[in-house]
């Protein structure tokens, strides 16, 4: 039987993987950026921090839960709709934002917004980009998506905060939600249902694919551990500029300190697209958590400088998106690519239940305690556990993959 290729196969892989690494890197650059209105959200409505950091952890769960079925419908019927959909529902939850009287406005805002990032963020995409290139080349293809997070994030906090200063935090909000919808004409590329191929390996339903992930160990530690992942990135990104705040540092401290971020994740995500040709894939993941640790021991017993910070930041960002390649790489690994962007959305759906965990828990002990020194020390712990959950996975396709290729 002869299969004709979906529109998104008619372009070269650079072209798919060009357009992806664009969509993230906007899509990422609008989430990251949305500590920057912590305080003077909190301060115009007259509310706590708790409130705020609900309505970005419910924004967190929702794209986690919608990150399975977005990556469902990208590897059955291709990304572009799912592309399309959410870049309309990113503005909408801006819009809410930028009209929001009350900590309800906020919870449904996060709501839109998670449901815009589940369809234009990394999860969606890898289906996509790792079926556009051959086997040898797809860490470091996804491995790109995660670097133009990292752009993105570059680009958009100074964005952002220009915007701010200039027209103030609501109007700065209209105009981010216009620049969602420009996500809508680069889904074009990838549009189109994906591509048949024919194979020796029997093709497999989508409860089939649900129940062979969920019988195999490997999948559930490198589950557990990205939970882990999640808390550190939404705790850290969302509450810094409120942290630097507290320790009466100017705002661009801030800024510039999630800037080095963005900058230094897009060497630490080349670095681990890279990585694979000198050691396993776990034991890389089990490096960045460890990693990850001495610098939130830097921000518990250093001196808190406008240069600590910043310093600081760069060495988490080497350490900060590089988790995705070698990540969604593992899923590769164990069950090929028919269901890769559903199987990593459930990956993905644990760490986003920890990003809901690290900003609801942020602000509650925060409001509680006033400082944020409780969550230096819970990151470190869950850094050290997740440097040992990934230390035991096998690194090897399922016996029914294994079969086929002997």
């Amino acid at each position: 039987m002869t299969f004709l290729p979906s529109p998104a196969n008619r372009f070269p892989p650079w072209a798919i993987v060009l357009t992806a690494g664009v969509i993230v890197g906007m899509a990422m650059g609008l989430r990251q950026v949305m500590g920057l209105y912590l305080t003077p959200m909190t301060t115009e409505l007259g509310i706590g921090r708790e409130p705020f950091s609900n309505a970005m952890a419910i924004a967190n769960l929702v794209w986690g839960i919608g990150a399975v079925l977005a990556g469902a419908i990208a590897d059955r019927y291709g990304a572009g709709r799912v592309i399309a959909g959410s870049a309309l529902a990113t503005a909408a939850g801006l819009y809410l934002m930028y009209a929001a009287q009350s900590p309800l406005d906020l919870n449904f805002s996060g709501v839109l917004l998670g449901i815009g990032v589940c369809g234009t963020g990394v999860t969606a995409l890898v289906g996509a980009v790792g079926r556009a290139v051959e086997p040898g080349k797809r860490v470091a293809a996804i491995a790109s998506l995660g670097m133009a997070a990292g752009i993105g994030g570059f680009v958009a906090f100074p964005y952002a905060h220009v915007l701010i200063e200039w027209l103030g935090w609501q109007i700065s909000l209209l105009v981010l939600a216009a620049t969602a919808i420009v996500m809508i004409p680069l889904a074009w590329p990838l549009r189109g249902t994906p591509a048949t191929q024919q194979s020796a390996i029997r093709p497999q339903s989508l409860s089939e694919a649900f129940n062979e992930a969920f019988q195999h160990p490997s999948f559930w530690l490198l589950t557990a551990g990205f939970f882990v992942c999640g808390f550190h990135v939404a705790f850290y990104s969302v509450h810094l500029p409120a942290f630097v705040a507290d320790s009466g540092l100017d705002a661009s401290v801030g800024v510039l300190a999630l800037m080095a971020v963005g900058i230094a994740n897009i060497i630490g995500t080349w670095l681990a697209g890279q990585s694979g040709r000198f050691m396993e894939k776990r034991v890389g993941l089990s490096l960045i958590y460890f990693m990850r640790c001495f610098v939130f021991v830097g921000l518990l017993f250093l001196p808190i400088t406008g240069p600590v910070v910043i310093v600081l930041s760069a060495v988490l960002g080497l350490f900060w998106l590089s988790t995705v390649p070698l990540t969604s790489g593992l899923v590769a690994v164990f069950f090929g690519t028919t269901w890769m962007s559903m199987l990593f959305g459930f990956v993905f759906l644990s760490h986003q239940l920890g990003s809901f965990a690290g900003l609801w828990l942020a602000g509650r002990l925060y409001d509680l305690t006033g400082s944020y020194d409780a969550m230096w020390w819970i990151s470190i712990g869950f850094g050290l556990f997740a440097a040992a959950i990934h230390w035991p996975i096998r690194e090897r396709p399922v016996a029914r993959l294994a079969a086929a290729v002997r």
